[in-house]
């Protein structure tokens, strides 16, 4: 995406603070995890993977897993939200077990002009990188700093949630560019309505 542009309605989008909650992005206005190379592409958007990474094993069986996954996700964070954790013990059970698997190992190799870049021991299966999403999950629900920084945008229709690390946490929309540039449509329109009653 080029500097001061407007992402196009359906990508992939990674403005949310966590790999976990841009997992839960994906399922917003539409679904946006539809085939196993836009999966791929999620995986090496948030880090989870070196771009470029092989990933032999992926098919259709990692798509349901990563979907199962973004369901309790968005489960427990919403609980959390909305004040009704209670609400969500399935949900933070299955996370809970999801988070058990070893995730990736990564390792520092020299690239060809002598700088370290990361890989991936191996090809990570399925339950490596659901694991590694999954922990981030925990981690962002057990970290009192971190949950208190969750914030659902104010967006007409948008269940997108983000981490407000902005100054003075007054972030109001998932993205300025996307639903805050709706609202101030919306509110441009309606100053011109307004005016035309006069």
């Amino acid at each position: 995406m080029a500097l001061g542009t407007a992402p196009a309605p359906y990508e992939l989008r990674f403005d949310s603070g966590r790999s976990c909650l841009d997992l839960v992005a994906t399922n917003h206005p539409v679904e946006r995890l539809d085939s196993v190379a836009r999966l791929r592409a999620w995986l090496a958007g948030t880090g989870l993977v070196p771009a470029g990474a092989p990933l032999p094993c992926a098919g259709p069986q990692w798509l349901t897993a990563f979907h199962e996954l973004r369901h309790h996700i968005g489960q427990l964070v919403l609980g959390e939200i909305d004040g009704r954790p209670a609400a969500t013990a399935a949900s933070l059970d299955r996370v809970n077990a999801l988070a058990a698997a070893a995730p990736p190992a990564p390792c520092a190799v020299r690239a060809a002009d002598g700088t370290l870049v990361r890989v991936l021991r191996g090809d990570p299966g399925c339950p490596a990188l659901v694991a590694a999403v999954a922990r981030d999950t925990v981690e962002l629900l057990t970290d009192p700093a971190a949950r208190a920084l969750l914030r659902q945008c104010e967006g007409d229709n948008c269940l997108i949630v983000y981490l407000d690390t902005s100054r003075g946490r007054r972030r109001r929309w998932c993205s300025s560019e996307v639903c805050g540039n709706r609202e101030r449509v919306a509110r441009h329109r309606r100053r011109v309505a307004a005016v035309g009653r006069e």
